[in-house]
């Protein structure tokens, strides 16, 4: 009997010390794992900013710097997208539009072909059923032989003029702007202004690589290539420099030995050249005669006889792409489009001055947001997770927000958008926790040391506490 009240005993004591552990409360779960992620090493010289709301009522569940502005790098689409669903609509369509001057007689067209361009991001883009480059251009041809064109006396002239030339936004650094995912956008743009690099190494680290071919080729560019071969498995550690408009480049840097079709990518440093001379081409291909092609960037819009209107994919398609793979290119060109459709003309300053503005409407603070472009690319972009809550908490509100939330990638089994640039990370999106509690979060790590994946993996850690 004494032996069983000691067993009793011993299990009620038990039960009194456990509990603790299974009746603390959401702050304090998240606050140990914070206390324990910012006493981490990597985290000596770096700063967070975390919150963490219930989404269904706003109410805050844990903050730390909320209101401390941070590089936000990709989660800053989360903040264009919003805007862009909101102040162009879901179904939103650019128009690129084929047209002529002058006449057409016994199969000549006495005049100019027109492509007239208001940004569509997504024109031969592989993405899209419809927006293929081979659908694009038979489309195309098919509405000069419809009406029996089979010579251009004139030239086949790119108009963007209701868009500024400059294809990049300020503050992007040098190390980007020749890589895919540093591409400029203009009025006319052509296959996410995207080329391939694919190179051939040999046996020997060291040794200079070869380029196989580029896919396609960049229109009158000539790159110099300076990569070498390096250990197997290293991946690729190449950049290409080739600034807007230039005519010259080079890659540098590492790709793995012993590979023989090992393929990076670029961007077009003219994307409405690399349009107009493909166009030109293809009329070539089906026996429809030109003398060239041109742009041309006067704001006075030109006048001529539509052939075509092609439209893109809507503007809920864009944003799917444009937030899963993180496309820059879909930033900066949905920024030029507010500018473009609210007034008149595709500026890059002018765009982020009216999202900055709509966003002041719905009670952020300009100085919550200081961003320079679409993107989050820019390494001078500052946004605070305050700022990134609030925008997620309006899109909840919006009848377009089944379309933003499917767009949302899926990490460590929560609807996050991520960000990555130098020293950056932060991802910010929704989750449901097995209690059925939805919840709205954003964290943003700057100037963390040491390894990316750690440091993701020890944010994780803290989004895990909701779960």
């Amino acid at each position: 009997m004494h032996s069983r009240k000691k067993f009793y005993g011993w299990l009620i004591v038990s039960l009194l010390i456990a509990t603790p552990a299974f009746t603390q409360t959401i702050q304090q779960k998240l606050a140990a794992a914070v206390e324990r992620l910012q006493s981490d090493s990597q985290m000596k010289h770096a700063i967070l900013g975390f919150s963490v709301v219930k989404t269904q009522t706003g109410e805050k569940i844990f903050e730390v710097n909320p209101q401390t502005g941070l590089a936000p790098a990709s989660c800053q689409k989360l903040v264009t997208s919003a805007a862009a669903m909101e102040l162009l609509g879901p179904q939103y369509q650019y128009k690129t539009i084929l047209g002529y001057t002058g006449n057409i007689s016994n199969g000549v067209l006495r005049g100019d072909l027109y492509v007239s361009g208001t940004g569509d991001p997504s024109l031969g883009s592989w993405r899209y059923t419809a927006t293929k480059e081979d659908k694009v251009w038979k489309e195309w041809v098919q509405a000069l032989k419809s009406q029996g064109i089979r010579k251009i006396n004139g030239k086949i002239i790119g108009y963007n003029g209701k868009w500024e030339s400059e294809t990049l936004p300020g503050g992007w650094i040098w190390d980007d702007m020749g890589n895919y995912y540093g591409a400029g956008s203009g009025g006319l743009n052509w296959r996410e202004n995207q080329y391939d690099v694919i190179f051939r190494s040999g046996s020997e680290e060291g040794s200079l690589v070869s380029i196989v071919v580029m896919k396609p080729q960049p229109y009158g560019v000539k790159i110099d290539n300076e990569v070498t071969a390096a250990a197997k498995g290293t991946g690729d550690n190449t950049s290409i420099y080739l600034p807007p408009f230039a005519r010259t480049g080079v890659v540098r840097g590492t790709i793995p030995k012993e590979e023989n079709a090992f393929t990076i990518s670029g961007s077009f440093p003219d994307p409405a050249a690399q349009l107009l001379s493909t166009f030109n081409q293809q009329l070539l291909t089906a026996g429809i005669k030109t003398t060239g092609f041109s742009t041309l960037t006067t704001k006075d819009t030109p006048v001529f006889q539509p052939l075509l209107v092609y439209q893109s994919p809507t503007l809920d398609s864009l944003n799917y792409w444009f937030l899963k793979r993180s496309i820059n290119l879909y930033g900066e060109v949905l920024v030029k489009t507010i500018a473009f459709e609210k007034a008149g003309y595709g500026s890059a300053d002018k765009g982020i001055s009216l999202v900055k503005a709509f966003w002041k409407e719905q009670g952020i603070d300009n100085a919550a947001l200081r961003v320079i472009d679409g993107s989050g690319l820019s390494p001078q972009n500052r946004v605070t997770a305050d700022a990134l809550i609030h925008v997620l908490q309006y899109a909840k509100s919006r009848p377009w927000f089944n379309y933003y939330y499917d767009a949302l990638p899926l990490f460590n089994q929560m609807k996050l958008k991520s960000g990555t640039i130098g020293g950056a990370k932060s991802f910010a999106g929704y989750h449901t926790a097995k209690d059925g509690t939805q919840y709205t979060v954003a964290i943003i790590v700057n100037n963390y040391s040491g390894s990316a994946a750690q440091i993701v993996r020890k944010m994780f850690a803290v989004l895990d506490e909701i779960k």
